[in-house]
């Protein structure tokens, strides 16, 4: 171990926590200076506790210090991570931050097996240290964006005895929906990036990592293996999801028993984080049986909303109250509050509500009519279908110009009739928005910038045919819920009916705008930019000619398609 002093905390660097098999793990501790003792914040994950942001993320880094600078933050940022609390600023809150090297990963030695069972024990065992600390007050919370999010529910549910309270900002509760599988359909270009950029490169022993330890200027991940050393100390993370194509008890384990977790909460969700994690943000919300529970839903771009002064006052309250007993700090706050989106994606307005999904929401059904390609609230009077071929073809759909404005929020049931030439169908669905002049609303997001997806639409779903059954216990108010634990195949010709969860969403919409609905069986692109790193077409997963189909949609009084939105009641 070594130790620094800096004018307002002290580091204690490489420090070893114990772990109840024997194994070690290795952490960085940051505390304030004086005699505390402090309340605690954990960070744990395999990203390197001594791997700074602008060399981990340097494009988002980029955009973070100018949107600080712009905020008037004072933090020189000089000991900041990928997606954790700035020490800097914690410490000067009277915070002890200690970051941790998951097994495998960076300093800590062992197998690496992100998103296991193991490793949230490992972060049990790492809550429970910093929790008996001699310059600990015994009260830990969790705070942290994504991985460092999505890891509360799974540490929570096992009820540390020093956990007091977590703090998940957007992060995922549902490791098969979300995280790599959409609608059962394999995340392809978000895992190789993720596992193999992120991941794999501060592997413990990796040699050629580009990573390199922000105190020392050194290669992070500790003495060098060979390549087979390496490979026998990790699990292959990619060929793992694709030898468990349904949720079974593999995938079962990497999710957490929310009924378990009764840690006071503030949970966060960010409409900019279609794709990965807001779906099952909320949904963990909604799961977790804590008595003190509330939820923000914000806009934006996580990376950088995390780290703005008025959300660390936010984070700074809410603990404050939980991990340092301040019963002034975080009284009488909404249990709910929503922001809905402008057309120019700025914010219309904060709702409060008791809840969520909102209970002053109602429903609103368009029929689909693939004779005038619209989205109507008249049901057709006649049957009519439309044919595409799934790779490159697609169906649209239109209300037209609004009658009257609109103000949706939550997530919308698309229910279609389809047949295929093949035995297998994915369906991709994007939700679009566009002005009174005809130009489309986009929206800032979490998107790869160089993509045409940098901008997100209003909201897509994802469904694979085969994986169609419902579990009518877990749907929920215009919310499918797919079980995804047996194929369905199709009969070629013959037509089934699916629900296709639409991922929630905000948006409060002016007379005279328009949704366009677009179908098809490929990721939805805007340009020849392509979906840059969020596409689902991995070989494995999605074999030609399985999945090189002509779809045919029907629709009609006997075929009742149709798109249903969680609207409010809103004064225009």
């Amino acid at each position: 171990m070594q130790q620094f002093f800096e004018e307002e905390m002290i580091i204690d660097k490489d420090v070893r926590i114990p772990l109840r098999d024997g194994s070690i793990v290795v952490a960085n501790v940051f505390r304030p200076r004086g005699n505390g003792p402090w309340p605690v914040i954990v960070n744990y994950s395999p990203y390197g506790k001594d791997v700074h942001f602008s060399e981990f993320m340097p494009t988002v880094w980029s955009q973070l210090t100018e949107a600080l600078a712009a905020s008037g933050s004072t933090s020189t940022l000089r000991h900041v991570t990928f997606e954790t609390p700035d020490p800097e600023v914690w410490t000067q809150l009277g915070y002890a931050i200690v970051r941790v090297d998951s097994r495998g990963a960076g300093k800590s030695p062992g197998i690496l097996q992100p998103n296991s069972p193991q490793e949230f024990l490992d972060a049990c065992d790492a809550v429970e240290w910093a929790g008996t600390a001699p310059w600990s007050n015994g009260k830990v919370g969790l705070l942290g964006i994504s991985y460092y999010a999505s890891g509360q529910w799974m540490i929570a549910q096992h009820r540390p005895q020093h956990l007091a309270a977590i703090q998940p900002w957007q992060g995922t509760s549902d490791f098969y929906r979300d995280r790599t599988r959409q609608g059962g359909i394999v995340s392809g270009g978000f895992l190789d990036l993720w596992w193999n950029l992120c991941v794999a490169e501060n592997q413990h022993g990796n040699g050629s990592s580009r990573f390199t330890d922000y105190f020392t200027g050194e290669r992070n991940t500790g003495p060098e293996m060979s390549i087979e050393e390496l490979a026998s100390q990790r699990i292959e993370y990619i060929d793992e999801i694709l030898s468990h194509p349904l949720e079974d008890s593999w995938y079962k384990a990497r999710n957490a028993d929310l009924q378990k977790i009764e840690t006071p909460a503030l949970v966060v969700a960010n409409w900019g984080g279609l794709q990965v994690h807001l779906r099952g943000t909320l949904l963990g919300f909604e799961g977790i049986s804590s008595p003190q529970k509330w939820l923000r839903i914000q806009r934006g771009n996580y990376f950088l909303t995390f780290y703005m002064p008025e959300n660390v006052n936010i984070q700074r309250r809410f603990f404050d109250r939980y991990l340092k007993g301040i019963e002034s700090e975080w009284v009488d706050e909404p249990a709910v509050q929503v922001a809905i989106r402008s057309a120019d994606d700025g914010i219309a307005d904060i709702v409060n509500a008791t809840e969520w999904p909102l209970p002053t929401s109602t429903e609103r059904t368009w029929f689909l009519d693939a004779d005038t390609g619209t989205l109507s609230s008249d049901a057709p009077v006649a049957d009519h279908k439309v044919s595409f071929a799934a790779r490159t073809g697609s169906a649209v759909f239109s209300t037209g110009p609004l009658q009257e404005g609109l103000t949706l929020a939550g997530t919308m049931w698309l229910q279609l009739r389809l047949a295929s030439t093949t035995e297998d169908a994915d369906i991709f669905a994007t939700l679009q928005a566009f002005d009174t002049e005809g130009m489309e609303i986009s929206f800032e997001s979490n998107g790869d910038p160089n993509s045409s997806m940098a901008r997100a639409p209003l909201s897509q779903g994802w469904l694979r045919a085969s994986h169609r059954r419902i579990d009518q216990t877990r749907s929920g108010f215009l919310r499918p819920f797919h079980d995804h634990e047996e194929h369905q195949a199709l009969n070629p010709g013959e037509s089934v009916d699916l629900a296709i969860e639409i991922w929630p969403a905000s948006i409060e919409l002016p007379p005279g705008s328009e949704l366009r609905l677009t179908v098809g069986g490929n990721d939805f692109v805007r340009s020849e930019l392509g979906i840059g790193n969020m596409g689902h077409d991995h070989p494995t997963d999605r074999p030609s000619p399985k999945f090189d189909g002509t779809y045919t949609l029907s629709t009609g009084p006997v075929a009742k398609s149709f798109l249903a939105v969680p609207t409010l009641d809103r004064v225009q």
